[in-house]
Formats: structure tokens, sequence, C-alpha cells
């Protein structure tokens, strides 16, 4: 029996070797998304560990029977994924702000683009900050224009001056979100800020090389919009520059709603419309030419084009990590055409993941990763399992084929999707079936058209034909946004949830034999830990200043105005948005001046705001957990948070438990300490805390 079972074992792991390259990424993944999960920055032992078991799962693959070779291979890749995300992150050690900072800020504009709230925002490099040490200074800040400040008139390069306040970038506003402050490493962001007065330019743009793609992207940009104005404008040199600077937020939350959003990132839609067109203009037109035809390979020499094309277009783009990601996607196909090889193909697609996790093991992390490849996976997956089939006469082809594109690509993102941004667009296959044919048709061929003509001054003529498309799209998202119940929300899933839905759909994909159905059970897992994901009872904000109380009408806050921000993350992350003034209006606090109070359970909350109503406090006031927004030096019979201990603990959730203890979770305790936390001594937060009340 024990025989039979070791030779089920062996062919079972025999069976996969004629796909293992597309195991590849997947132990690569596991290892970056290891290391990114870790509380702790691994020491040198660890690493030297790591490698010594590395090259003996190496010299270990030559040493077993062939079948077993595979397992010590993925061991090896999964610790090559975390000294990959080590390498990174060592390569990207820069000053982090460790205080406050108002005062002369000076640098130089290296990018330009928007925050949530619309304003414009300056990310400078070059930094300058009176007082502070080079060593200690970031390597780039990024500041948000407010007041009365032009939004157009930057150029890269410009030297600018300006006062205005930086700190550290923000951790996450809740225990388990979003960490701002990783996102922020991997870009060399040490400190960002704002400013209400003027910006000066202290110097002209700088010539050289350096910034010369950015100038050019800029330039490109103003032209644009400033012939095809408005939103059209805006979205046409998103999809030609990568500049979304332009779009306003009412188009661009018409956008998200409708499902449509993936058109403004330059991705694999954009560089595959473009460098098929290309292609295949360049094979027709060179077809037409007989004498050539008949002594040069055609299709190479097409392929060859539409390559440099999309690597043009990748300068053009700004190079973000997504146009990389397409561009390297394109490139493998292409050179598939080149090798006269099928193009698009798991193999291919397997080896542009890994391509990318080498190089940018931290977009593993990222929405845009995520959702690329798991469109791809899914769409070579279905159109293989397709392939040969008829749907209907020639004409219909090319509709069905949309259809189910849209469709397959639609499905295999939208759980990424709702766990990144917590909304399902319930009408986005239509809206992608009324949109997206355009862009191959009309909106990328005029973009190419335009490019061809500008030597000649006469890009108008593109770039009229591309603002007819694109006024379409945005009359469909529009309706389709405005439609009723276009988007539900759903809760933030735990942190679980995502790694293994995705490992249980690769499983079910990648995996040869019987055992691939497993991959199912992950993937119900997987979402019955998402349907039981509960939210924090009492959730506080990292400075003191917001109090989130869960109720049956949904989650009550303490202010109607202050921590915006914080406050939006919460209620979408619960599922429910809404505005912060509709949330501070329910039930749930008692305000007297500049007190304020709540009860949950056993559990009884206070917030003081001020130093006045602080002196006049006597102990606790009767509170179990006292929230303060100034220091606080005595010592108090209840837990205190004020804006020191928060500091250092980050933002606060508190649920009770049934035998009316606290359960008490802060960002630090789930983060730990990293190389983009703050290196400060930390203050910590105890995790079982008895209450103590005051009589």
């Amino acid at each position: 029996m024990a025989t039979g079972g070791k030779e089920q074992v062996q062919a079972a792991l025999s069976a996969q070797r004629g796909g293992l390259i597309h195991w590849l990424p997947v132990c690569l993944g596991i290892g970056i998304g290891g290391y990114f999960a870790l509380r702790f920055e691994p020491g040198l032992p660890v690493w030297i560990g790591l490698a010594g078991l590395s090259l003996g799962c190496l010299w270990l693959a030559r040493a077993l029977p062939q079948a077993y070779a595979p397992l010590a291979l993925a061991v090896a890749c999964i610790c090559a994924g975390a000294g990959l995300a080590k390498v990174q992150t060592a390569a990207h050690d820069a000053p982090v702000l460790s205080f406050r900072y108002y005062g002369p800020i000076a640098g130089r504009v290296v990018n330009i683009d928007r925050s949530s709230s619309d304003a414009v925002r300056l990310t400078l490099d070059r930094v300058a900050l009176d007082g502070v040490p080079l060593d200690r200074t970031p390597r780039r800040v990024r500041v948000s224009l407010h007041g009365d400040q032009p939004i157009t008139g930057w150029h890269p390069g410009d030297q600018l001056v300006l006062t205005g306040h930086l700190s550290a970038p923000n951790g996450p506003a809740e225990p388990g979100g979003f960490d701002f402050r990783r996102h922020a490493w991997f870009q060399s962001i040490g400190a960002v800020g704002y400013t209400r007065t003027p910006v000066l330019r202290s110097a002209p743009p700088e010539g050289g090389t350096a910034l010369l793609v950015f100038r050019i992207r800029m330039a490109i940009s103003e032209g644009v919009q400033t012939r095809l104005p408005g939103d059209a404008g805006a979205l046409a040199t998103a999809i030609i520059t990568g500049d979304r600077s332009g779009i306003s937020q009412t188009a661009l939350q018409d956008l998200r709603d409708a499902n449509l959003a993936h058109l403004l990132a330059i991705s694999g839609l954009h560089m595959g419309l473009l460098t098929t067109f290309i292609f295949l203009v360049v094979r027709v037109g060179l077809s037409c030419w007989p004498a050539l035809a008949l002594r040069v390979p055609v299709k190479k020499v097409a392929a060859l084009v539409a390559l440099f094309s999309g690597a043009a277009y990748l300068g053009l783009s700004g190079g973000s990590v997504a146009t990389q990601r397409a561009f390297i996607m394109v490139s493998v196909m292409l050179l598939a055409v080149l090798l006269d090889r099928r193009a698009l193909t798991l193999r291919a697609v397997a080896l542009a993941a890994t391509i990318v996790l080498v190089l940018r093991p931290d977009a593993l992390t990222g929405p845009g990763f995520q959702m690329s490849f798991a469109a791809t996976t899914a769409l070579v997956v279905v159109f293989g399992l397709l392939r040969g089939r008829q749907f209907g006469p020639g004409w219909m082809r090319g509709i069905v084929g949309v259809v189910i594109s849209s469709a397959v690509a639609g499905l295999a993102t939208a759980p990424i999707a709702a766990a990144h941004f917590n909304q399902v667009p319930h009408y986005g296959l239509l809206a992608n079936l009324a949109s997206v044919p355009l862009m191959g048709a009309i909106i990328m061929p005029a973009a190419v058209l335009a490019a061809c003509l500008a030597p000649l001054g006469l890009e108008g003529i593109g770039l009229w034909i591309m603002g007819q498309g694109l006024r379409w799209i945005l009359w469909v998202a529009g309706t389709v946004a405005g439609w009723d119940g276009a988007v539900s929300h759903v809760v933030a899933p735990g942190p679980s949830v995502l790694p293994l839905l995705c490992l249980g759909l690769l499983w079910l994909i990648l995996w040869r034999g019987a055992a691939r159905w497993a991959g199912i059970v992950a993937v119900i897992a997987a979402f019955g830990l998402w349907a039981g994901t509960t939210r924090p009872a009492i959730l506080i904000a990292d400075t003191g200043g917001l109090i989130g109380r869960m109720t049956p009408e949904g989650r009550a806050l303490s202010r109607a105005t202050g921590n915006g921000f914080v406050a939006t993350i919460w209620l979408e992350n619960d599922g429910a948005p809404a505005e912060q003034a509709v949330a501070a209006a329910r039930a749930g606090f008692l305000t007297q001046g500049a007190v304020v109070s709540a009860t949950v359970g056993p559990l009884h909350i206070v917030q003081v705001r001020g130093k006045t109503e602080l002196a006049r406090l006597k102990g606790c006031g009767g509170a179990d957990v006292l929230v303060l927004t100034v220091p606080d030096t005595a010592v108090r019979p209840c837990l205190v948070l004020d804006p020191v201990t928060l500091r250092a603990a980050g933002a606060v959730a508190i649920d009770v438990t049934d035998a009316d203890g606290l359960t008490v979770t802060t960002v630090q305790m789930l983060t730990g300490q990293r190389p983009w936390t703050p290196t400060a001594p930390q203050q910590r937060v105890a995790v079982d805390i008895q209450i103590a009340r005051v009589q």
C-alpha cells in the first residue's frame, strides 16, 4: 500500500515536468510575499541560512530522483524570491523624515500628479531643508499645492523654493490596512506634505538628458489638452503619456464605477492594441509589395517594428510599473513570433511575470500586477480551451471574441479589485463591451495617426478622431455609473484571503492531474474567510483626533470634519462608504464640548480634545480607554492613548471579548519593525489590557 502510494506521488510529480516554468513566478511570489509579510527584518544569519538552503536544494535537485527534483527547486526559488525582495529593499534605503518639519523647502520637480483631493502634487528631488543635515534629508519629497496656486505651468526640472509642512509618510489608517510607508519607500519618497504659500522658481528648468523624456511627455500632454480640452483631452494624455493629472474627479469616479478605470493606466490593453495595430499595418503594407514580400520575412519585420514601437511607447509613457509589465508581456509575445513560436501561451505569461518579479519584487503586492496577470492568465486558459471552435459566421467571431474576453477578464479581476478597492461594479461588462472595441478600432489607431502627422503639424486630425471615441467612453462611463445599483460595496478581507484565493486558482490552472481540483477547496475557503470577516468595534486614528464606533446603522464617527482621509478609508473598508458628516450624525457618541464619549459593552471610551479640557480632567474621567489629542505626562489608571503613544503604536483597533476583556491591536503590532517603519524607540501598547474603572 505504501509502495503504491509512493508510486502515485511520483507519477503525479512527474506529470508536472512539462509545465515547471509555470511555477517559477509562483514560487518567487511566495518568497517575496513571505518577506513582506514578516513583522521583523531578518538579520544576516537568516540570509546566510537561506542562501545555504537554496544552494543545498540546488544540489539536492541533482541527487534526488527525477520526480522529486522540482520540489527542491521550488524551495530554492522561494528562498530566491525572499532574497530579491531584500535586495530591492536595501537598494531603496534612504533617509525618512523622523519629525514634523515646517520651513523652507527647495528641490527639483521630477513628477507632477494630483492627490485624491484633486490638489496638484509635485515630487521633488535634490531636496534641501533648512537646518536638516544632508545625511538626514529625504531623497525625494512630495508636496501638495493648496490655496491660491496655479494648477498648470509647472515643468519638469523646475528649481523650486517654497515654505511648507512635511512629515514622514503615513502608516496604515487602521491595523492591517494599506501601508503607504512601504509604498513610499520603494518610490524613495521620505516625506510628504503640503504648502499654502506661493511656490517660487529659483531657477529655470535645467538642461541635460536626465529629465528629457519627462519634458517630452509633459510637452505632449500640454499640446494634446490644448487641442482637445476637457476630460476627453485629459483621458487622451493619460493614454498617450500616462499623465492623469488633468482628469476631473467626477470623470474619474464615473470610470471607476463603470469598471473602466483600467483604461487610464497604460497597461496590457493599450500596449497590446498599439503594437498589434502597428504589427498589422506594417505586415499588410509590406505584403502589398510582392517583390519585397517574397524575399523578406514580412511577419518578423512587422514584429520588430512593433517591438521598437512598444519600447518607444514605454519611454514616452514614463515607464510606470504597469507599463513595464505590459511591455515585457508584449515583448515576450513578439519574440515568440520572431522565433516562430506560439505568441500567447502560459509559458509566455510565466516568463513575463518572472521578469517583472525579478526587476520589481514590490510589484507583487500591488493591484496592478495582480489584476494584469490574473486577466492575462485567464484569457490564455479560456481561449486555449476554445481553440478550434467556431462561433457562427466569420463576421460574428470578432464580436464573440470581445464579449468572451471582456467577461473572462472581468471575472478574473473582480475578486482582486473588490479586495483592494472594496467595490464591485455590476455593469462593468456592458460598459467594457461598449468601450473597449473603440480603443482598438478608433482611439489607438488615431493616436498613431496623430503621432505620424505631428511632424507636418497635422496632428489635430488624429486627435479629433481620438476625441470622438474618448467622448463616447466618457458618456458610457457617466451613463452606466448613474444606473441604480451600478456598484455594491464589500468588506475589506483579512490578510490571508487574497493569497489563499490566488494560490487556489493558480493550483487549479497549473497543476496537471486530478489533484488540481484541490484548488477549488482553497478558493472556497478564501471566500468563506472573506464572508466571515468582522470589523473592529472601535477604531482610533493615529492622531487621536478621530474615533469610529460600529453601530447597527454602520460606523459612527466622533467628528464631522477632520481626518477626512482616514474616515473615508474606515467607511470603505466597512463596505459601507458614506460622507463623514453622515457617519458623524449616527447615534453612537455623546458630545459635550471638547469631550466625546461612548460605551461599547463594558467598555467606556472618552476622547478629550485640547490642553484646556485635559487640565480639567481628574483621573480618567470614568473612562476605560482615554484618547487625547495632546501629550499627557500624568499617570492614570486606564489605557491612555495620547499623540506620543499613538505616534509609536499607530492607529488602534479595539474589540470587546466575550469575557468582558479588551483585545487591542495596533498598526505597529502587525507591521513590526521594518526598514520603512519608524526607527525611533517604540512605545508598545499591550495586547491584553485589564479594564480599570475609576470609581
